[in-house]
């Protein structure tokens, strides 16, 4: 049998997947999008929506401890954890439905194949059933999956992911978080707000993938406080005589009844026998690959998302998509300029960078502007007047470099900086913007004050004057 030919084909109907589908659908090009396993994408699914609707739930709860103060007699609060998880599972179904209404649910066999494929020449695909796609551009947008030591898999049962924490029906008792980046904070602490006795523990000693030293540092106290958070040493798991778990790092031990595996995630690539493509593959299996058109070498094949491990967030694979889709579909590969790096942790408080990431700076030419959360008057009236916020810029331009912080609104702060950054905007234009009273945002402007004091270029001009018509 002749295989059946198409002009672009897409592997993984996820967020790159589809996002690439929109550059290739309208360009006119026969098109056929190719997903084994679920449909609905990871973010909807597994990733970020459900993990959000549990992180409020437990944001809610820990409300109480204001209650006191504010007068309420709020009496006895109890969370019944399986309606909890029940009310996760429900908005997770509808976020899943939305994705799939709008996307593979509309599509006919002709261009929708629910089949696993793999490779047998860079345009030259194998399905499950034997049959064969001659594409002439290939994109891979295969997503990824959680990490899990070949060591723990005997405690499988015991032992919860991203992939299985929203089907519980009940919170374990006790649980050790292992791996406190962003995804393993988040869940740690929202088990934390909901009853659940955590253990946090990292290898690294920073945690929400917090770079600055103040800032981790910060973090750390704050969050601290809530849960115990060991640092600085690797997990070990064993098995208890009574079928529960006891994690050792460093010093010291822990017996839990679960523990939740946060060890990042790696591209789905096993099935699709990319020495095929007869390229060099990376220790992570993915071959090299221009970040600015998503094309493999020379070849006419594309990687978007997290299958290429590289920039594992929505967004992200948003535009890494669209990159793909486009550059599949048009005449002429080109490449496109990447937005402002922007990463957020969704803990209280937020831990955020955006920009040049402090390990990035020229720490000879870049100034530091900073402020404390503590006497921050929004922040004070929100009971919620704890962290930091840190602003970089260049020394003698004056213009905006980066910035991390932990605190409260972390992600509306974040967003701003990341807008002003990527029109190479200065301290002084910054501080030239309106800032209204009182706002979590005026802590954002005495942080630019302070930053401003230590810059050399005043550009573009005194700050405490108007700007005069005519």
């Amino acid at each position: 049998m002749q295989p059946r030919h198409v002009d672009v084909a897409i592997l993984g109907s996820g967020s790159a997947g589809l996002y690439a589908l929109s550059k290739v659908r309208p360009s006119g090009k026969s098109w056929v999008l190719i997903n084994g396993g679920h449909t609905g994408t990871t973010c909807a699914r597994v990733g970020c929506m459900p993990s959000k609707v549990l992180i409020q739930i437990g944001e809610d709860l820990q409300r109480r401890g204001v209650f006191e103060r504010y007068g309420f007699d709020s009496g006895d609060v109890v969370i019944d954890s399986a309606e909890a998880l029940d009310h996760v599972r429900d908005l997770r179904d509808t976020f899943v439905e939305r994705v799939e209404s709008n996307s593979t649910n509309n599509m006919d066999a002709e261009h929708f194949i629910p089949q696993y494929a793999r490779f047998l020449e860079p345009t030259l695909l194998e399905l499950e059933d034997g049959s064969q796609i001659r594409a002439d551009r290939v994109i891979i947008a295969t997503g990824s999956t959680p990490v899990v030591p070949k060591a723990w898999q005997a405690f499988a049962d015991r032992l919860l992911t991203t992939d299985d924490l929203f089907e519980q029906e009940e919170l374990p008792r006790s649980i050790a978080v292992i791996g406190l980046g962003a995804i393993g904070l988040e869940i740690g602490q929202a088990l934390c707000h909901l009853g659940v006795e955590v253990t946090g523990i990292d290898q690294l000693k920073s945690i929400g993938g917090a770079r600055d030293p103040e800032i981790s540092k910060a973090a750390v106290e704050i969050i601290g406080k809530e849960f115990p958070l060991w640092l600085g040493h690797a997990a070990e798991v064993v098995e208890e005589a009574n079928g529960k778990l006891r994690v050792n790092a460093g010093e010291r031990s822990v017996v839990v009844d679960k523990i939740f595996a946060s060890l990042g995630r790696r591209p789905n690539l096993d099935r699709l026998n990319l020495q095929a493509l007869g390229v060099e593959l990376g220790s992570n299996g993915v071959p090299a690959f221009n970040p600015t058109s998503m094309q493999i070498g020379d070849l006419p094949v594309f990687i978007a998302g997290a299958a290429n491990g590289v920039r594992n967030l929505l967004h992200e694979a948003g535009d890494e998509g669209r990159i793909a889709g486009h550059n599949a579909s048009a005449e002429k590969i080109i490449g496109f300029r990447r937005k402002t790096p922007l990463h957020i942790t969704f803990c209280n408080p937020n831990i955020c960078q955006v920009g040049a990431n402090w390990a990035e700076l020229n720490q000879a030419n870049t100034a530091v502007g900073e402020v404390k959360f503590g006497p921050v008057g929004r922040a004070m009236i929100m009971g919620k007047n704890k962290g930091l916020l840190r602003v970089y810029g260049d020394k003698h331009s004056g213009r905006l470099l980066g910035a991390e912080m932990a605190c409260v609104k972390g992600e509306n702060l974040a967003h701003l900086l990341a807008w002003c950054i990527q029109q190479e905007l200065s301290v002084g234009d910054l501080l030239r913007m309106p800032f209204y009273h009182p706002v979590i945002e005026e802590a954002l402007q005495a942080a630019l004050y302070d930053l401003y004091a230590k810059v050399e270029t005043k550009n573009p001009g005194p700050i405490t004057e108007l700007i005069p018509l005519g």
